[in-house]
């Protein structure tokens, strides 16, 4: 039997996302009403500019006092799509202590204050809830969270903003170069006015943060993650990668080690064989690999961003929380009992790929091969071209440290014979 009393929700934010959230519960509100049991009720919408007309949301229902709004007492859940740091931060904790339970889309937040907000929820028995934080309309969380709570879930490795992916995809397919492919990129809505966020990796490495302390039970801050952009990235690598087999994604890589006592969470652009699930994804679609110890390698792909997709993860919220207001519950809170150490980059072991300018002369490659063997960094393959005097070498290691690279790296900068390092880059997925 339905109750008839709606629930009341207040929207903070109407933005590309909030404007979606609106038109989806206006559009499919009996839907809605079916799925969680009694109707909801948009009760009020806060916003910056309240003059701006947004079709299909009663101007009566705009206001500027996002404050007072979470404040009313009767609001059931707040929707919080405005970003950033403050003032959502003090509006979240407020609802949580007016009464109301949060879903929000706020990954920066998440990543820097999760705990704080996990406990203000727990303390004031409501839900927190941010599917649309991670991948837009791709369910990520929920998956890991809930389906994923009986396994042990050991590596996370994932393409998770939809930008960086669609810039990289564009120079891989048609040879552009860095600058040329963020062009178009921004020409065509992909890109904002200042990328930095996306290119230089801060969104990615929030949502990694996330995703790494739901995947290990374990608190990891943004501040844990190691963070490498993408605006080196150039032609000759996407050239070295094909030689290889490979193409270059920024991926945010959450991993266990080995002997289960620690985690590490990084992004940055890395070489990844095209026979990898990851690097058939193009443009600016999304797409994370789970690997865990009973279930294997999952994969979940779909739009990671745009108003419509990320308001699609909210409303799946929207509903859930719903659904626990009526029933009197909560849902899953924080799990972080493990409580690994988050460990650093120097820890972390990979492949890599590391392109010299040399001297065309001999004994160049047994030098260069004398300071990997001193640092403890096995070579897999070496392959030179030398032409007037000059020359490149292009080496890929076995696994090592990154550490231990660091060091080989700074002593090959000391050989006469090395004019400079053109570039180095990691090789995942193998």
């Amino acid at each position: 039997m339905m109750r008839t009393r709606p629930l009341k929700v207040a929207l903070l934010g109407c933005g590309v996302v909030g404007s979606e959230v609106a038109r989806i519960m206006t559009t499919h509100a009996d839907d809605l009403a079916a799925r969680i049991g009694a109707p909801v009720e948009l009760a009020g919408v806060a916003v910056r500019r309240p003059s701006k007309v947004r079709e299909g949301i009663p101007q009566e229902l705009v206001t500027t006092d996002a404050t007072a709004l979470v404040k009313r007492g009767d609001i059931d859940v707040v929707v919080e799509v405005i970003g950033g740091i403050e003032p959502a931060r003090s509006l979240i904790t407020t609802a949580f202590e007016h009464g109301a339970s949060v879903v929000s889309a706020n990954k920066a937040l998440l990543a820097q204050d999760g705990a704080a907000l996990h406990a203000a929820a727990q303390k004031a028995d409501k839900d927190l809830y941010y599917e649309a934080a991670v991948a837009g309309a791709i369910p990520l969380i929920r998956p890991l969270r809930e389906s994923l709570a009986g396994d042990k879930v050991n590596r996370v490795l994932g393409i998770v903003n939809g930008t960086t992916n669609f810039i990289l995809d564009a120079m891989d397919s048609t040879g552009a170069g860095y600058q040329e492919a963020l062009d178009e990129a921004t020409a065509l809505g992909y890109a904002e006015a200042d990328p930095t966020a996306d290119v230089e990796g801060f969104d990615a490495a929030a949502k990694a943060a996330i995703l790494a302390g739901i995947a290990f039970h374990t608190r990891v801050r943004l501040d844990d993650v190691y963070r490498e952009g993408m605006t080196e990235v150039t032609a000759a690598d996407f050239a070295s990668a094909k030689n290889m087999g490979c193409t270059i994604k920024l991926l945010a890589i959450c991993e266990r080690a080995e002997d289960g006592q620690s985690v590490t969470a990084r992004v940055h652009p890395a070489m990844i064989p095209l026979t990898h699930p990851l690097a058939s994804v193009r443009g600016a679609y999304n797409a994370v690999f789970v690997e865990s110890d009973a279930s294997g390698q999952l994969m979940f792909y779909g739009p990671g961003a745009g108003g419509a997709p990320t308001a699609s993860a909210v409303l799946g919220d929207l509903v859930a929380v719903c659904r626990n207001r009526l029933s009197g519950t909560t849902g899953p809170g924080e799990s972080a009992y493990a409580a690994l150490r988050v460990s650093g980059m120097g820890e972390v072991v990979t492949r890599y790929h590391i392109s010299l300018d040399v001297a065309d002369k001999p004994g160049v490659l047994a030098q260069v091969a004398t300071v990997f063997a001193e640092h403890g960094v096995s070579i897999d393959t070496v392959r030179q071209q030398g032409k007037d005097g000059e020359a490149s070498l292009v080496v890929v290691t076995h696994r090592a440290s990154d550490a231990a690279l660091g060091g080989t790296v700074e002593a090959l900068r000391k050989l006469d014979t090395v004019r400079g390092v053109a570039s180095i880059m990691r090789v995942e997925g193998e």
